[in-house]
């Protein structure tokens, strides 16, 4: 979900020019929300929280209704009702968004091949090969846009300029339900007045340590030094920002994307302390974390642990293993080697298992696998969780679980 609530509106007017404008970044409107008053219309221009109705989920959206009162994604429900005490709390149903995300992709690839998903929501387009048969980068934007609406009811946003970068600073400013475009010739202009914080790939920190050095705009950056960005950014970042300053990015719309990691955490109803249930917990998270992996044909190099504690305290731990692995068994190994190691001075919020550093899973046929018994065990769950359903058939050791409660599902999207 995007930082914005709406306010500060830019859109393009009919006849702007779209020069040079081939790459298109779609994003949908308050995706998970405007579901919500897809198929309840006695929502609509309402504020809307999409999370766990009670407990201690998180936000997992909201309508721009909300936001306008400072809600945000990943906030406590809590907290975001303490800011919108009107606001009515949906719970999310993840079936419907992937139905819905499917369609809307359906509606990219008939105009052209070259779609790059970001996530559920958003995607990149590279149009310029379908100009002679479509029309104008402005044309096919708006094509798009009438298209979704069309086939879902739903309304998004789209950017378009020169480059990835540009088109998706575009489409943030058109939100929602907006156009903005960026003729290549008007790129240097575009960027100028926007905050170094809205430049795509420059973090809280590296946007703080600009603003240190006064450095609060595109344009304050362009003017400054030659070396301040290396001394505030050190020297590859500084180089990355000089050149997205000056509307330089070379990236390609890619119609695969590879996943860098897979991962899934737990945030309980109330704080654990029983080290049974966190063992028990991530075990069910390595499990889910290979059977993602093995899906993708991957495999990790490195297993990654995240704790949050009662006091929000959050450690992260990671380890290297002998061999790459998709194999849940082996990956609970060394989740819980970490997690044995951990000191936990108070009970435990929140829990996650991720496989870091994928590459391309091995050919089977090594002369000595080490984890051949639990693949196999392993590849015959898949297939019953193909035909019964994930969770029909699990681990004994699970059975017995008591946890507190669930978190809601993550929005499905590729880590980075």
């Amino acid at each position: 979900m995007g930082r914005g609530d709406g306010s500060g509106r830019i859109v393009s007017p009919p006849d702007a020019d779209d020069t040079g404008a081939g790459i298109l970044h779609v994003d949908m409107d308050a995706f998970y929300a405007s579901v919500a008053v897809l198929d309840d219309p006695t929502l609509a221009g309402k504020p809307i929280i999409i999370g766990a109705p009670e407990g201690r989920g998180v936000v997992s959206s909201a309508s721009y209704e909300a936001r306008r009162f400072g809600v945000r994604s990943a906030m406590p429900v809590g907290q975001a009702l303490r800011l919108c005490p009107a606001a009515l709390v949906v719970a999310p149903d993840f079936p419907r968004y992937l139905e819905l995300s499917a369609r809307v992709m359906e509606v990219f690839r008939s105009v052209t091949p070259l779609v790059e998903p970001l996530s559920i929501d958003e995607a990149f387009l590279d149009v310029r090969g379908a100009q002679r048969l479509l029309g104008s980068p402005g044309t096919i934007a708006r094509l798009v846009r009438r298209r979704v609406k069309d086939e879902t009811g739903l309304t998004c946003s789209v950017g378009a300029a020169a480059t990835k970068h540009v088109a998706k600073m575009a489409s943030t400013l058109s939100k929602p339900d907006g156009l903005l475009i960026v003729a290549e010739a008007d790129t240097a202009r575009f960027l100028a007045p926007r905050p170094v914080r809205a430049l795509w790939g420059v973090g809280p920190k590296a946007a703080e340590a600009l603003e240190q050095r006064g450095l609060r705009t595109v344009a304050d950056v362009l003017e400054a030094p030659a070396d301040t960005l290396t001394r505030a950014l050190g020297a590859a970042m500084g180089e990355r920002v000089w050149q997205l300053v000056r509307g330089i990015d070379a990236r390609e719309v890619h119609t695969t994307r590879t996943e860098k990691s897979i991962g899934h955490e737990e945030t309980f109803d109330t704080d654990i302390d029983d080290d049974a249930v966190l063992r028990a917990e991530f075990r069910r998270l390595a499990d889910r974390v290979g059977a993602r992996l093995r899906a993708h044909g991957v495999e990790a190099a490195t297993v990654a642990i995240k704790v949050r504690f009662a006091d929000f305290r959050t450690l992260s731990r990671s380890q290297t293993l002998a061999d790459p692995t998709a194999v849940g068994q082996r990956i609970g190994a060394a989740a819980l080697d970490m997690f044995g190691a951990l000191e936990r001075p108070l009970p435990v919020r929140l829990v996650g298992v991720r496989g870091e550093r994928l590459r391309p899973a091995a050919d089977a046929g090594l002369l000595w696998d080490d984890d051949e018994e639990w693949r196999n065990v392993e590849r015959a769950l898949d297939g019953l969780a193909g035909k019964f359903g994930r969770g029909a058939v699990t681990r004994a050791a699970l059975l017995g679980d008591v946890r507190g409660g669930r978190s809601l599902p993550s929005k499905p999207r590729a880590s980075e």
